[in-house]
């Protein structure tokens, strides 16, 4: 796919999409007008790029991630101490969030379940 499509089906602007090609996070092949040419997996891709920018990665650090959420492949050749220090703040806020989450969920579900037998009492 072009990189307009990318974009479009990313939310990701065009701008950003060269960068993160610049960065080596993502990788377009060419065609023979030298235009990008994405396939199909960019668009996960980029969404995990944005996901992982968006909670205050650097992109350095999610180059050296990226294996892992795509390939399972773990490989740490050069992890410095700031990095590891980045992953576990951000390990233990993504761990705090979805305790969170868990939490409003199940209240939702216990109001949705409340709420559901005391429409059926009404009628």
């Amino acid at each position: 796919m072009r990189i307009g499509q990318l974009a479009e089906r990313t939310g990701t602007s065009r701008r950003l999409l060269r960068y993160y090609e610049e960065q080596e996070l993502i990788t377009a092949g060419r065609g023979v007008n030298g235009y990008r040419d994405y396939d199909e997996a960019c668009v996960d891709r980029v969404r995990q790029i944005r996901g992982l920018l968006d909670a205050g990665l650097p992109t350095r650090v999610i180059k050296q991630i990226l294996p892992c959420l795509t390939t399972g492949a773990i490989h740490v050749s050069d992890a410095t101490p700031e990095t590891i220090a980045i992953l576990e703040r951000e390990h233990a806020r993504m761990s705090a969030r979805i305790e969170c989450l868990v939490r409003n969920r199940d209240a939702i579900s216990g109001y949705l379940a409340a709420a559901r037998v005391s429409r059926r009492g009404t009628r």
